[in-house]
C-alpha cells in the first residue's frame, strides 16, 4: 500500500507536469541547415551539434534496502559540438566535444568541455584505410553506435564496462586503427592498436582490438553505426569483436588469467514493414575477463537485447530493452545476475534531427550478503536536437 501511494504521488507531482512540459516543447523548431565551408573540391569543413536535454526521476534506496523517494534531475545529458571535413583527396577528419551531465546532481555548471572523438582517416583504398587519434574501440555494435540515433534511452549500461580499468573515455582510446570494406562493402573489418592502461614508471603493453561485421542486405559504411534507420534501409548484420591487453609481469595469480580479454557477438536487423514503417532489433553479448591485468573488472557475461517498431504515419516508435549481467568470480562468490528492463516511446516529428523520448527503466541488483534483490524505478524524458 505504501509503495502504491508513493507511485501515485510520484505520478501527480512529477510525471504529469513533465508530460505537459514535453507537449509545450514539442513545437520547438529543429535545426534546419548545416554550416559548411568549401575551399575547393577536395577541401571542406562542416559543423554540427548534438543536444540532449533530460528530465530524470530515479528511485532511491536506503541502507535497509527499502525505497526512500526519488532523486530528481533536470540536466543536459549531452552537448556536443561536431566538426568534420576533408583536407585532401583521400584524407578526412572528425572531432567532437562534449559537456556531459551538465547540471546533474551533484550540480556543477562550471565543468568544461572534453574532447569526445578526434581522428583523421587516410583512405588508401576502399579495402584499406587508417584511422589515427581518439577512437571508439571496435568491440561491439552498440559500443560503436551514434549517440544521436540510439534505439532506446542512451547506450546499453553494460557496453563500456572496460572503460574505467583501461583508462578510456566512454569506450574511446588513443591509437591507430585499420578499417576497410570488402565483398561490395558487405564485409567490414576494424583492427587497431591502442594506448590502453598506462602507469608511470612501468612498461605496459599496448592494447589490441578488432571487429568483423558482415551485412547480408544493404551495406553500412562509416565510423559509427546507426541505432535505428526508422524503416529507411534493409539491414541484417552480424558481428564479432575482441579487445585485449597483456597483463603485468610477475607471479601468476591462481584462478586469474594473465591478460585482460573481452570478446563480443552481436546481431542487428532493420527492415521496412509496409508503407513507411520499420522494425529494428539488436542483440549484443559481451564476455569480460579482467584477469590479472584488471582485477577490478571481474569475469562476467553480459547481454543486451532491444527491439522497436516505427509507425511512419504518427512518427512514433515504442521500444523495449532487456539487459542481463552475470558475474562469475570466486571473490564475489558468484554474486548472480542483475537485470534491467526498459520500456519507452519516441516521437520523431523530424527524424533524428529533432525528437522527444520517454522511457521507464526497472533495475534489479542482487545483494552479495543476502538473496534479496532490490528493484528501483527510473523515469527519463529526453528532447534531442541534432544536425551534422
Amino acid at each position: 500500500m505504501k509503495k502504491l501511494t508513493e507511485n501515485r504521488t510520484f505520478c501527480c507531482r512529477f510525471v504529469l507536469p513533465a508530460v505537459a512540459l514535453v507537449a509545450i516543447l514539442a513545437f520547438a523548431a529543429p535545426a534546419s541547415a548545416q554550416a559548411i565551408i568549401k575551399v575547393s573540391d577536395t577541401v571542406n569543413v562542416k559543423f554540427g551539434l548534438l543536444l540532449q536535454s533530460w528530465g530524470d526521476w530515479q528511485e532511491l534506496t536506503n541502507a535497509a534496502g527499502s525505497t526512500s523517494g526519488f532523486q530528481q534531475n533536470l540536466f543536459i545529458r549531452r552537448m556536443r559540438i561536431l566538426m568534420g571535413g576533408q583536407v585532401a583527396k583521400d584524407v578526412t577528419f572528425f572531432l567532437e566535444t562534449d559537456n556531459a551531465n551538465l547540471g546533474k546532481a551533484p550540480k556543477s555548471l562550471g565543468t568544461g568541455f572534453v574532447l569526445q572523438d578526434a581522428f583523421v582517416n587516410w583512405k588508401i583504398a576502399n579495402e584499406f584505410s587508417i584511422d589515427a587519434g581518439l577512437i571508439l574501440i571496435p568491440l561491439c555494435r552498440n559500443c560503436n553506435e551514434s549517440a544521436a540515433s540510439q534505439l532506446a534511452i542512451d547506450y546499453g549500461s553494460l557496453s563500456f564496462l572496460e572503460s574505467a580499468v583501461t583508462q578510456s573515455s566512454v569506450g574511446r582510446d588513443t591509437g591507430f586503427q585499420a578499417r576497410g570494406y570488402l565483398a561490395g562493402n558487405h564485409l567490414e573489418y576494424r583492427a587497431g592498436v591502442y594506448q590502453g592502461f598506462r602507469q608511470a614508471g612501468s612498461q605496459n603493453a599496448f592494447r589490441f582490438s578488432g571487429r568483423l561485421q558482415y551485412n547480408f542486405l544493404d551495406a553500412e559504411v562509416g565510423p559509427f553505426y546507426p541505432g535505428t534507420y526508422l524503416g529507411k534501409k534493409k539491414v541484417f548484420a552480424i558481428g564479432a569483436g575482441l579487445d585485449t591487453q597483456e597483463g603485468p609481469t610477475g607471479t601468476p595469480v591462481p584462478g586469474l588469467s594473465k591478460a585482460y580479454t573481452a570478446y563480443a557477438f552481436d546481431g542487428f536487423l532493420d527492415l521496412p514493414v509496409g508503407q513507411g514503417n520499420g522494425l529494428t532489433a539488436e542483440v549484443d553479448y559481451i564476455h569480460y575477463d579482467g584477469g590479472q591485468t584488471f582485477t577490478a573488472l571481474p569475469k562476467q557475461n553480459t547481454f543486451m537485447g532491444q527491439v522497436g517498431f516505427y509507425f511512419g504515419a504518427p512518427k512514433i516508435l515504442p521500444f523495449f530493452r532487456y539487459e542481463d549481467q552475470s558475474l562469475d568470480s570466486a571473490t564475489l562468490a558468484k554474486a548472480g545476475n542483475s537485470r534491467n528492463i526498459q520500456l519507452g516511446l519516441t516521437w520523431y516529428p523530424y527524424g533524428h534531427n529533432f525528437n522527444i523520448r520517454a522511457a521507464y527503466t526497472s533495475r534489479e541488483k542482487p545483494k552479495s550478503t543476502t538473496p534479496k534483490v532490490d528493484t528501483t524505478s527510473e523515469l527519463t524524458l529526453q528532447i534531442q536536437l541534432f544536425y551534422f
